[in-house]
């Protein structure tokens, strides 16, 4: 189904109805197709798995969550 962007505007709740049940809609500006509306694919109603790189990382320091010194700002900065 082709539609104008002002009837889009106008209509979208119906279109977004059409598009569930299947149809793809094309949006045109004076003619011209700019926007393609089509249902997404089905989204998963499972919760999302949290935890699953515990113990695939592994951290060079173990202190890298400390602030720098003084001295590490110098030799990051070239000795400035």
């Amino acid at each position: 189904m082709k539609v104008s962007v002002a009837d889009a505007k106008n209509k979208l709740p119906e279109l977004i109805k059409a598009v569930e049940d299947g149809e793809s809609i094309t949006i045109c500006r004076r003619g011209v197709p700019v926007a393609d509306l089509v249902r997404t694919k089905k989204t998963s109603d499972r919760a999302p798995r949290l935890g699953t790189l515990r113990g695939k990382l592994a951290f060079a320091d173990s202190n890298w969550w400390k602030p720098i010194t003084e001295d590490e700002l110098q030799e990051f900065l070239g000795g400035r």
